[in-house]
């Protein structure tokens, strides 16, 4: 056999260079604007597979790396052919199949994923999909409290459905992205008008799961049994919104449900139980060493409390890497900490190559990828002090990571970590895990656990309550540039390294570009728009240089959507608005007053303008003539005047903003009566180089004589994308197009910035500035 050549630095083909490759390669392909042709695709899997496989010098990696990229983008082009073809959307589908994972409910929604059955009376585009549905019917949501919609529960209903489509606005969360790597294929909702069937109750280990969830609120009559259903099942639903703004301060949400730490207790704890009962009864060792029967019950107890977490990313990693061991103890081959993690890596890309795009897989291996590096000084270290060391490792190490995914970093984390890791790990999720399994055994013996799990837990708490209560507990971080996060993590990588090497401070200064990023605020005089994708309704940001105010705060509906909670709040954090200095709800319509109740109790709102009908307490009329100035910009009120009627829509609050390169035109709801009353008192002028498109561009207003005064530049329009109102109306944007204006609507562009500068008006969408291989939107217009 040949031997290695004289100066060759052989590589194993499971590395961990070829599990970094791996990695790297699937991270290219999510970043793709586009997917190749899939032909292309398969060549270059099979040229990288076979330089993976065939040599073992540096042509290994770059073989695994080309095998990445391949492997994501077949997965994904095969995930995104499995979503309803648009030219289906919002059809009526009569289908029958299963409840899976666990379903939430709500006053007046029952949400539930939904896997559709393959029989030959299914549709042939849904045949086998993934469904994510709500049900609305009251009577649903009355019987969901008696478990009629329960995990593992067969259904045959009608549902009408479309394609998976998000909104898109600056900050972290991109529902598309999501939705593309769980395969989600549609979402929708049952037609209460149509019948429906229920074939059977909850079975399976999702059924299993949801009855004892049932008998831990019964046994557990207090408000902590919903940290205990979430640290022993991974069953999150009974934590609301307080809750998670408390996790997220204090840095806890990875330890809250149940996390690969958890996973990696249990494999510990079913080691030593198999080695103790070796230990009791040696005659089993003659049959098989003991060694290796602890390796495989460590195997057996991750994998069960990983299939009763429901099999969650984090988990499925750790199985993964348990596995790795256990086989390497089997074929009683050494075995080191990094090794297993690259093991792990390579197994679940081959297996998800769409893993990639959830954050717990970067959290999950990046953080056990900085403790392995930094491994043999914190271990070398006192049990407290190398505790603590692996703290500090693990915050500075995941800073980057949490800041990008997430857009904050808790400076509370730290300490809360410190106490949180022993306290829950090795106390309160043990306990809940006994409870778990005595119940298993027999019905009723594992409340006497859970409820001292439950007592553990609420003596911990009220610390973390207190420490999310400070005003520095929680630090939103703006957007950064793509650059910012490959530069903290050198600068993450320089401060870990040994004391004696040099130039620390300088470690700190590639930090900066991610923390403090220039946010391009315009100068005095200069103003720019954030219109935001909320959907149907309205929410607009207006930036001066030192100032920012905000118009309308998105819709919220009794369902549960509340856009001032899940797009408005996020996304002035992530456009670096940490505090409003005025903000105007136009009129009291749900979909541009509903979010800011949300908007006012999580961030300072400043002075609130509203129309006189709009309800919102402590808030000063936006009479005409009402004006102020900002950084050399003004502001100013033109309708309703004092003696206007409330008249909802039609007494909107009507906002001209004037500044030395531009006027911009907001006019809410109001309609062509008003429009025309507008064109009246103020000849000559409501010219403007931006108009906010009234009413959503409805038929009832963009009147002709308005368009006229108007002549805009840039005509925006905020609507939501397949609405039942046909906003906008094609002949109202036509009318604004042969005008001169060009017409940017969110539900086709996201998230709109225009800026007002002294280089002229610039125009920017979200959709076409970010393109994203999974970007609904740019599909369904190639589609028609």
């Amino acid at each position: 056999m040949e031997g290695p050549r004289p100066g060759h630095l052989a590589r194993p083909p499971f590395g961990t260079g070829v599990a970094f490759a791996l990695v790297l390669g699937a991270l290219a392909g999510s970043r793709l604007p586009a997917l190749p042709l899939t032909a292309l695709l398969a060549v270059l899997l099979g040229l990288g597979a076979f330089a993976w496989w065939r040599f073992d010098d540096w042509r290994r990696p770059a073989g695994a790396l080309l095998a990445g990229f391949a492997l994501f983008g077949l997965h994904a082009a095969w995930a995104l052919s499995q979503q309803l073809p648009p030219d289906l959307e919002r059809g009526d589908f009569a289908i029958d199949g299963r409840v899976v994972q666990l379903p939430e409910h709500e006053p007046r929604r029952t949400r539930f994923l939904f896997r559709v059955d393959r029989g030959q009376a299914t549709p042939p585009a849904l045949r086998g999909r993934l469904l994510r549905l709500s049900w609305y019917d009251d009577r649903a949501a009355a019987d969901s409290q008696r478990h009629a919609i329960e995990a593992g529960s067969r259904w045959r209903f009608t549902a009408r459905l479309r394609a998976p489509r998000g909104l898109r606005n600056p900050g972290w969360y991109d529902s598309e992205k999501h939705m593309l790597a769980g395969r989600i294929a549609a979402t929708g909702y049952v037609r209460d008008a149509e019948p429906a069937e229920r074939r059977h109750g909850g079975a399976g280990i999702d059924g299993w799961r949801e009855r004892i969830a049932g008998r831990i609120d019964a046994a557990v009559a207090r408000p902590a049994s919903r940290f205990v259903r979430a640290l022993a099942l991974g069953d999150t639903r009974g934590l609301d919104d307080v809750d998670w703004e408390i996790l997220r301060a204090t840095g806890l949400t990875h330890l809250v449900a149940i996390s690969g730490f958890h996973v990696g207790l249990v494999a510990g704890f079913a080691a030593l139980a198999i080695a103790g009962l070796w230990w009791l009864l040696p005659a089993l060792g003659r049959r098989v060493p003991r060694p290796q029967a602890a390796a495989a019950g460590a195997l057996l107890g991750a994998a069960g409390y990983a299939a009763v977490a429901g099999f969650a990313l984090p988990t499925v990693r750790t199985v993964l890497m348990v596995a790795v061991v256990v086989l390497a103890r089997l074929w009683r081959r050494p075995m080191g900490v990094a090794d297993s993690l690259a093991l792990a890596a390579i197994a679940l890309l081959l297996a998800d190559p769409l893993s990639v795009l959830a954050a717990g897989f970067w959290l999950s291996f990046a953080g056990v990828a900085w403790l392995v590096w930094c491994l043999p000084r914190v271990g070398a270290q006192p049990v407290v002090r190398g505790f603590l060391a692996a703290q500090w490792v693990a915050t500075l190490g995941l800073l980057p990571l949490t800041a990008v995914m997430f857009g904050q970093a808790s400076l509370a984390g730290p300490l809360a970590n410190l106490v949180a890791i022993p306290w829950w790990s090795l106390v309160v999720v043990p306990m809940a895990l006994v409870g778990t399994g005595l119940e298993a055994l027999h019905p009723g013996w594992g409340g006497g656990a859970w409820r001292l799990a439950a007592s553990c837990f609420e003596l911990s708490w009220p610390l973390f309550e207190w420490l999310a209560a400070g005003r520095a507990a929680l630090w939103w971080l703006p957007e950064a540039r793509w650059f910012a996060l490959p530069l903290a993590l050198l600068g993450a990588f320089w401060l870990l390294l040994p004391r004696a090497v040099p130039g620390k401070a300088l470690a700190l200064m590639l930090l900066l570009p991610l923390l403090w990023p220039d946010r391009e605020l315009p100068r005095p005089g200069e103003v720019d728009l954030v219109m935001l994708d909320v959907g149907q309704g309205g929410a607009l940001l207006v930036r001066t240089a030192r100032h920012a105010f905000l118009y309308d705060a998105g819709p919220a509906v009794p369902e549960g959507f509340d856009a001032g909670e899940r797009v408005v709040v996020p996304a002035l954090h992530a456009l670096g608005v940490r505090r409003l200095d005025a903000t105007i709800v136009s009129h009291g319509d749900a979909d541009h007053a509903g979010g800011f109740a949300s908007l006012r109790r999580r961030l300072d709102t400043g002075p609130v303008f509203a129309a006189r009908d709009a309800a919102i307490e402590d808030a000063v009329p936006c009479l005409a003539g009402s004006r102020w100035e900002a950084d050399g910009v003004v502001f100013r009120f033109l309708h309703p005047d004092l003696h206007f009627p409330e008249m909802g829509n039609e007494s909107s609050c009507v906002l001209r903003i004037e500044s030395a390169h531009g006027s911009v035109l907001l006019a809410a709801d109001v309609g062509e009566v008003v429009e025309r009353l507008l064109v009246h008192d103020h000849p000559g002028g409501l010219r403007s180089d931006v108009v906010l498109v009234a009413h959503h561009g409805s038929a009832g207003s963009s009147d002709p004589a308005f368009i006229a005064a108007t002549a805009p530049q840039v005509a925006l329009v905020s609507a939501g994308h397949g609405n039942r109102f046909g906003h906008p109306k094609p002949e109202v944007m036509r009318r604004w197009v042969e005008r001169g204006a060009a017409g940017a609507v969110t539900a086709r562009e996201g998230a709109v910035l225009v800026r007002l500068r002294g280089s002229g008006l610039q125009l920017e969408s979200r959709r076409r500035a970010q393109p994203r291989l999974w970007d609904a939107a740019r599909r369904a217009e190639t589609v028609h």
